[in-house]
């Protein structure tokens, strides 16, 4: 072969890389062509299709009876969620006054805590699992929690027909609890004390776990999964080993993937924190 065959074989080798590159690269690659956090974006059109999260959008409230014709889109934040539907569970939540605009301001970052939150995207989950006073018709009384885990709903019964109604993530299957307990302390910040047949689960948990004061476990802080805030569900004068806590994955407020606690939107969880005291009864229906 002399020096000019060469040269024209090395000249097409190149450009067939130069093709198949890019097309290789884009195949391994699975990001958005855009910022799914954008809190502008409608929430149905956040995730591309194949990001193994479509769907996920368009999931609806396993109480509301899609058998309702003409009834509102229980994913639209600006119209009175559920106000036709039939409800089949022991809560009714309908004639939504959520603060709708002022949601970037409810969900800002917190530079004041002893640690600093992040601002929640909140278009990444759905409207109705957005802090919002709404009407109510449903068991506790004034101060009283109530929890949904089919609606991935957390009740503050407010009185005269109305309550505080937050998203929340709960226990998935195997791990779910109900029944009546009542709230034995409040803490900012918490340790985490993770059971020892979850570490035996996940190996990889110990890796973020230290030798503390009351046991094996993690400081509190921005990693911890407890959050910013956790509520501590006794039963009989003992520890349930529920509670109702920040969380370090907000993306996950409408779901059912936590070990059996309820965990909310670290700002929602302080906006929780700050109006319940020791002592309030929490429900959890079956």
């Amino acid at each position: 072969m002399n020096d000019l065959d060469r040269r024209r074989l090395v000249a097409g080798l190149a450009a067939s890389l130069a093709l198949v590159g890019p097309a290789a690269a884009q195949s391994r690659r699975r990001v958005p062509s855009y910022d799914p956090y954008d809190p502008d974006r409608p929430y149905d059109d956040r995730w591309p299709a194949d990001d193994g999260l479509a769907g996920r959008s368009r999931r609806r409230d396993p109480l509301f009876d899609p058998a309702d014709a003409g009834a509102p889109d229980p994913y639209d934040v600006s119209a009175p969620y559920g106000t036709e539907s039939r409800r089949r569970g022991s809560v009714q939540s309908v004639d939504s006054t959520g603060p709708g605009s002022d949601y970037r301001r409810i969900y800002a970052a917190i530079e004041t805590d002893a640690f600093p939150i992040p601002a929640f995207r909140y278009t990444r989950i759905a409207p109705q699992h957005l802090r919002q006073e709404v009407a109510y018709r449903g068991p506790g009384d004034p101060g009283a929690i109530v929890i949904d885990p089919r609606a991935h709903h957390l009740y503050l019964v407010l009185g005269d027909g109305r309550a505080m109604r937050y998203g929340v993530g709960v226990g998935r299957q195997g791990f779910a609890w109900s029944g009546v307990a009542t709230i034995n302390s409040k803490q900012e910040w918490p340790d985490w004390y993770p059971p020892k047949e979850m570490i035996a689960r996940d190996r990889h948990l110990q890796r973020g776990l230290a030798q503390l004061q009351s046991g094996v476990g993690m400081h509190g802080g921005p990693r911890n999964p407890l959050g910013a805030r956790a509520l501590y569900l006794w039963q009989n004068n003992r520890d349930t080993l529920y509670r109702i806590h920040g969380t370090t994955e907000p993306f996950t407020i409408g779901t059912s993937v936590s070990s059996g606690c309820i965990r909310m939107v670290n700002q929602d969880v302080i906006d929780l924190y700050e109006r319940v005291p020791v002592g309030a009864s929490v429900t959890v229906l079956g």
